[in-house]
């Protein structure tokens, strides 16, 4: 396999997902399977789900010609499958919460058991960690069904699970090809094939996003983001962290780190306020720059270039010859990536504190004033910082 081999998956799985999506609609329609307008989304109006059908079949035909038939990738395909499956009964009979988890965890299984798990890795300063076996095969499995509900609580308008999906599918498929080219001759095959089936969960991705941006006509639903989710763990596992590279363990987390921040803060915000962790609200990013009067496009915009930047920064820790093979440092290529790095930062504090709190707060208490011109000053302090911490926000009109 070669990188002519991720190109042809792409578009076949591209082509695929764009034909595909919108008879899902016309089946989600007819299985009752729609989103209406909510208390916790941002949709308009009434849009169908089981999306994530059309994004499987991309990926099941691309697979089917392009993948090599090893255990790894049959287990890979057929975990796809099934919790695809999963999350399309969620889509129509909103399954419980314990339901969906062990449909999750179900499904993760499969490729666990065909060989996609982590039994050792390597870290900087300490070297090789041996995990063995079962210690290994579940911490994949903990870790694959943690970047699925990553991806899934994130899903929460129009455009943005699918955008950041293709985005870091690109680059995993960009990291894992070259760390295939430096990596031992028996290691190679299943890293580059995980860096093709990066390529064509980018395709599929793509594709539905065609349907899917802002105003959507179709929404991924559960069975997507569920499906997206797994994928790109099993990328991440098979494609870096079985890698020899010292810096495996950091791509995943650098490349999905919007999701992952996203859903850590929205956690600990229901943790803190004891709400249970899969119920939904208004903490999400998303929910927060349409806070601050940001439209639905202005948003994903704004959250796709963070995961560009970010996505950058894991191809410059790859690419960027900050060192040589003894670990000498060499001055003007380590200042390149220390540059790639504080620009990352930059972009991280500039969207969650600059918007997302001091454009909130000058917003907010504008409305807040003009709904209620005499209230005191420390009032409406209390009272946007009230806001900001718990995410409730009370309904202002203006007087008159």
């Amino acid at each position: 396999m070669d990188e002519l081999h991720a190109v042809f998956a792409f578009l076949t799985a591209l082509a695929v997902s764009v034909a595909v999506t919108p008879l899902t609609a016309r089946l989600a329609r007819r299985l009752g399977a729609v989103d209406e307008p909510g208390e916790h989304g941002l949709a308009e109006r009434s849009t169908p789900r089981l999306g994530g059908a059309a994004i499987l079949a991309g990926v099941l035909l691309a697979g089917a010609l392009w993948l090599p038939g090893s255990d790894a990738i049959r287990g890979i395909l057929g975990g796809a499958a099934a919790i695809t499956a999963v999350g399309a009964l969620d889509d129509v009979f909103d399954l419980p919460p314990p339901v969906k988890l062990l449909g999750q965890v179900g499904a993760a299984l499969i490729p666990v058991l065909a060989g996609v798990r982590v039994e050792d890795f390597t870290l900087p300063f300490l070297g090789r960690v041996d995990l063995g076996l079962t210690a290994g095969g579940a911490l994949t499995l903990v870790g694959l069904v943690i970047v699925v509900n990553v991806v899934n609580l994130s899903d929460g308008v129009d455009g943005l699970a699918a955008g950041v999906c293709t985005i870091s599918a690109v680059t995993f498929s960009i990291i894992a090809f070259d760390l295939a080219a430096h990596s031992p001759r028996g290691q190679r095959p299943g890293i580059e094939a995980a860096a093709v089936l990066a390529a064509l969960v980018a395709g599929a991705s793509l594709g539905f996003l065609f349907h899917n941006f802002h105003p959507a006509a179709v929404f991924m639903g559960d069975s997507g983001s569920n499906l997206l989710g797994l994928l790109l763990g099993c990328v991440a596992v098979q494609g870096t962290l079985k890698t020899n590279a010292v810096i495996a363990l950091i791509f995943p987390l650098v490349i999905l780190a919007v999701p992952f921040l996203d859903t850590g803060f929205v956690v600990a915000k229901r943790i803190k306020y004891g709400k249970a962790v899969w119920m939904g609200d208004t903490w999400h990013f998303h929910h927060r720059f349409a806070n601050i009067g940001f439209s639905q496009r202005r948003t994903v915009v704004y959250l796709y270039a963070w995961t560009l930047v970010l996505a950058t920064l894991a191809l410059a820790l790859r690419f960027v010859p900050y060192s040589d093979d003894h670990g000498n440092l060499d001055a003007a290529w380590t200042a390149v990536l220390v540059a790639c790095g504080l620009i990352a930062l930059a972009a991280s504090v500039y969207l969650i504190v600059v918007l997302e709190i001091f454009k909130f707060k000058s917003v907010r208490s504008r409305q807040l004033r003009g709904a209620e011109p005499g209230t005191d000053e420390h009032e409406l302090e209390a009272q946007v910082a009230h806001e900001l911490e718990t995410g409730e926000f009370e309904t202002v009109r203006p007087p008159g």
